[in-house]
């Protein structure tokens, strides 16, 4: 595995949110997993498109599926389905809950 790509833990818990599954209606990817490292390999690097390694494909094809996915929502489902709750929002202070007078 390389520096900058997914390991197995996180594509197992981002790979049912992808797009181009077998066995879903449209087209189908034909390696999910490599798109997905090639775009977190442009994120982590701040690199511009065009000077993603080869080793990825055609910079314009990632690009231009990385656009298809951000209008369908994909980003955003996967960012949901990695995020940890926050559990500060369910917190219970204990000066604000009352006891009946039997709790003593």
């Amino acid at each position: 595995m390389r520096r900058h790509e997914l390991t197995e833990r996180e594509w197992e818990l981002i790979q049912p949110h992808t797009l181009g599954q077998a066995g879903t209606a449209g087209g189908t990817g034909r390696n999910n997993r490599h798109f997905v490292n090639a775009v977190v390999y442009r994120v982590r690097t701040g690199c511009a498109w065009r000077d993603l390694p080869e080793r990825f494909g055609p910079w314009n094809t990632v690009a231009r599926r990385f656009r298809r996915w951000a209008l369908a929502g994909v980003w955003e489902g996967l960012f949901q389905a990695v995020q940890e709750p926050d559990y500060a929002w369910v917190l219970v202070d204990s000066t604000t809950v009352k006891a009946h007078k039997a709790a003593a």
